[in-house]
């Protein structure tokens, strides 16, 4: 009896570390539901709470996490970020083949050649972020279209100055 207590308080010790890896696992697959159910703005959200630990997780899983952010953000108009997530998928799945499905290498191959090509024919000015959804719920898009002259955007900043008027 003496020495199964010892023995319990280790095991129950050890349970929250793989219970932890199992969570990010888990962020990953929900974060790959709401992608694959186009719910993009979720998914972005579950991405970017999981970046932080993806050093957590497989080379596999972080293949995966990075062809799906990547994904997500090219879907939602972040450009830049769309390419360089893209970019770590892309150089995972050469460094180990077949980490990624065939259908989503193909996929990411198609979207990083498009953000290459505009990149390589206009500049990295071609990246900047012009998602419809960003332009209309993300605080950050006002320094972004201020910029490249976006007047819906100084159209939005009246409204909020006379509402707080």
């Amino acid at each position: 009896m003496r020495l199964l207590i010892p023995v319990v308080a280790v095991a129950l010790s050890c349970a929250p570390m793989l219970a932890g890896c199992a969570t990010y696992q888990d962020d990953l697959a929900r974060g790959q539901r709401a992608f694959e159910g186009s719910e993009d703005e979720r998914a972005l959200a579950i991405f970017r709470i999981l970046e932080p630990d993806t050093s957590r997780l497989s080379d596999t899983d972080r293949a995966h996490y990075a062809y799906l952010r990547g994904m997500t953000d090219y879907r939602m108009g972040y450009k830049s970020e769309s390419r360089h997530w893209l970019s770590i998928a892309a150089a995972m799945a050469k460094q180990t083949p077949d980490v990624l499905p065939e259908d989503w290498a193909k996929r990411m191959n198609d979207a990083l050649k498009e953000l290459n090509e505009a990149v390589y024919a206009a500049g990295t000015e071609v990246l900047t972020n012009t998602g419809g959804q960003k332009a209309q719920g993300d605080d950050s898009s006002s320094n972004d279209s201020s910029s490249s002259g976006g007047s819906d955007n100084s159209a939005n900043k009246k409204p909020k100055s006379s509402d707080s008027n």
